[in-house]
């Protein structure tokens, strides 16, 4: 999963290096770190056309960008319904603590 935040395209200023990007259809564009392998931008011209989705957990605050929305829940597994049921942890658990 994977929470993204919708701009005009337009507005979408990189500052620092050039993201690496793929597209199998011509439509749907993913923009990633070509260091990292880090997912930062989506674009479609079909779907969203002249909009930029940015991968909100790239932001200095995510915190500060809480989701609006739910989209794609046509294809949601059913375990997503059960998540908050799930034991958390602040950091991957030692082998021994993963179920």
């Amino acid at each position: 999963m994977v929470s993204w935040s919708l701009y005009a395209q337009s507005s979408l200023v990189i500052i620092k290096g050039k993201p690496a990007t793929f597209s199998k259809s011509g439509a749907a564009i993913r923009s990633f770190c070509p260091v990292c392998g880090s997912g930062l931008f989506y674009t479609n011209s079909l779907s969203i056309p002249g909009r930029v989705d940015v991968q909100s957990s790239t932001f200095d605050c995510p915190e500060a960008f809480p989701p609006q929305a739910q989209v794609q829940v046509a294809e949601r597994l059913d375990w997503v319904n059960h998540l908050p049921e799930l034991p958390g942890y602040e950091r991957y658990p030692g082998p021994d603590k993963i179920p």
